[in-house]
C-alpha cells in the first residue's frame, strides 16, 4: 500500500521544527543540549499527526543521547500505522561547533517495512543511480569494486571519487584507494548525508564505503531507495551483548548481507532539513518572528524529489 502524498508536507514539518530547535544552539558548544532540543521538537510534532506511529529506529546508547526511543508510540493513535526511523540531529558536533552539514532526518514506511537495525556498527557500500544492477558487492575486494564501477562509468579509477568517514578503522580502505589513485572525499561525521551524496550528481561522489552506524544506514537506504541507487550493508558486532540485542529485535541471521530492498520495503517518505548550511540543503535562517528552512523531500511512489523551502512562524 502506498503512503498518501498528503503526508509529505506533514512529515516535512517534523524535521523543519527539529532543525529549528537544534539551530538555536548552533555554536554553543553543547551537543547534548542541541540534540535534546531537536528531540523535543520532533516528538512534539510527531504527536500532532493523525496516525498510529511507532519509532523503530531512534537515537541510541552510542551517543548517550536523549532518545526518541525504539518502540515509542507517536501520533494521535488513529489512522495509518507507520514505522518511523529518526535521527533528530545528525551531526551533533557540527551543530555544537556551528560547522556545515548538520541535519534533522526521518524516514516513514508502512508498518513492518523498515529494518529494525540495532544501534551498532554497520558495513556499507553505496553507488548512484543508472548503473547496472549488482555492480558492486560488499564481499568483493575493494579493487574489484573500483574496477567494475570505473568500467561501468567508462572512465579510469583516478577519475572516481569515493566518500569515506575519517576513522582509523578505515585506514586499509584509504590505503587501497590511494594505491589506485582514486580521489577520496573524507567526512568527519554525518553518515546519512555521506551515503546520500552518491545520489546527487552535483556532488560528484561515485561511491560511499566503510563502517558507520546501523540506524543511519537504514535512514540512508530509505533515501537511496527513492532514487534508484544501490546499497548493501551488513551489521558489525563488537561483542556478544550486541549480538544479543540484535536477536531481540527479531534478526535471526546475524551475518546477513542486506540489499536496499531488505532494509526498506514498499513505499517510503524521507525528509532531511538543514540545521547548518550543508551540501544537501541550507541551514536554518532566523528572520524576526519566522525561520526559513530547506528540506530534501523524497517519496518513492509519487517520485517526489524536491528541495522544499519554507518560511515558518517560530
Amino acid at each position: 500500500m502506498n503512503i498518501d502524498k498528503k503526508f509529505i508536507p506533514i512529515f516535512a514539518r517534523v524535521t523543519e521544527r527539529a532543525a529549528y530547535g537544534a539551530s538555536l544552539l548552533a555554536g554553543k558548544n553543547d551537543k547534548i543540549a542541541a540534540d535534546q532540543a531537536a528531540v523535543d521538537e520532533m516528538r512534539n510534532e510527531l504527536n500532532k499527526i493523525p496516525m498510529k506511529g511507532k519509532i523503530v529506529i531512534g537515537e541510541g546508547e552510542l551517543d548517550e543521547a536523549p532518545m526518541l526511543f525504539i518502540n515509542e508510540k507517536v501520533g494521535t493513535n488513529e489512522g495509518n500505522e507507520f514505522d518511523i526511523a529518526v535521527d533528530p540531529l545528525e551531526g551533533t558536533n557540527f551543530t555544537a561547533k556551528n560547522l556545515p552539514n548538520a541535519l534533522s532526518v526521518l524516514a516513514v514506511s508502512n508498518k513492518g517495512n523498515l529494518l529494525n537495525a540495532p544501534d551498532i556498527y554497520m558495513e556499507k557500500i553505496a553507488i548512484g543511480p543508472s548503473l547496472p544492477k549488482n555492480l558492486v558487492d560488499l564481499d568483493n575486494d575493494l579493487e574489484k569494486n573500483i574496477k567494475f564501477l570505473s568500467d561501468a562509468k567508462n572512465t579510469s579509477p583516478e577519475n572516481l571519487t569515493v566518500c569515506v568517514l575519517k576513522r582509523p578503522r578505515h585506514d586499509k580502505i584509504v590505503e587501497c584507494l590511494n594505491s589506485l589513485r582514486v580521489n577520496i572525499k573524507f567526512i568527519s561525521d554525518g553518515d546519512v548525508s555521506g551515503v546520500v551524496s552518491v545520489a546527487n550528481p552535483k556532488l560528484r561522489v561515485d561511491m560511499y564505503i566503510g563502517i558507520g552506524g546501523g540506524p543511519e544506514g537504514v535512514l540512508a537506504a530509505a533515501a537511496l531507495n527513492c532514487l534508484n541507487c544501490q546499497m548493501q550493508t551488513r551489521l558489525v558486532y563488537q561483542n556478544d551483548d550486541e549480538k544479543l540485542r540484535t536477536k531481540k529485535l527479531g534478526i535471526v541471521d546475524l551475518d546477513k548481507k542486506y540489499e536496499i530492498d531488505d532494509m526498506v520495503r514498499g513505499d517510503v517518505i524521507f525528509a532531511a532539513t538543514g540545521v547548518t548550511d550543508g551540501e544537501l540543503v541550507k541551514g536554518i535562517k532566523i528572520e524576526k518572528d519566522y525561520f526559513v528552512s530547506e528540506t530534501l523531500l523524497l517519496h518513492k511512489s509519487s517520485k517526489t524529489n524536491e528541495i522544499l523551502k519554507s518560511k515558518i512562524k517560530k
